[in-house]
């Protein structure tokens, strides 16, 4: 006689009123090698960007100004680097795909992760199609002069 490993019944009502977990769409992004990065609540895409960089602004943190997002980074931090600005210099946090080494985004505050107001992902660094290059991930470059004969 077959093992009953279950006996339990699922039931469900159209009357019933949908929660906001089944209703929420989480957002998965991932490194142009394939590695899962990211999973958001919203659009990268519907997030600001960042005047200095174009980077993708993330709140993580709340404050008066507005509510932190909720996500979920795999990434792995390397040694800070200072990055000059106009009218300044500006220490970044990188983050780093854990499989290929690739620079994907950086916060502003020393470790751990989410331990500042915001955590930026740079532009063109990752997709929602894995394995599939992000569009705007060349967007700026420009050609060398030997690549343009």
């Amino acid at each position: 006689m077959p093992k009953v490993v279950s006996r339990s019944a699922v039931s469900s009502s159209t009357d019933a009123q949908p929660t906001p977990s089944s209703t929420a769409a989480l957002r998965v992004y991932y490194c142009i090698c394939g590695e899962f990065i990211l999973v958001i609540e919203k659009s990268l895409s519907s997030l600001p960007k960042r005047q200095t960089d174009g980077a993708t602004v993330i709140r993580s943190q709340d404050s008066e100004a507005g509510k932190a997002k909720i996500f979920k980074l795999n990434v792995v931090m390397k040694d800070p680097v200072l990055v000059e600005r106009q009218g300044g210099h500006e220490r970044q946090y990188r983050f780093h795909c854990p499989r290929c080494n690739l620079l994907v985004g950086y916060q502003s505050t020393p470790p751990p992760i989410k331990s500042g107001p915001f955590v930026y992902i740079l532009k063109g660094a990752l997709t929602q199609m894995q394995g599939q290059v992000p569009t705007d991930a060349f967007e700026d470059e420009k050609l060398l002069p030997s690549q343009s004969q």
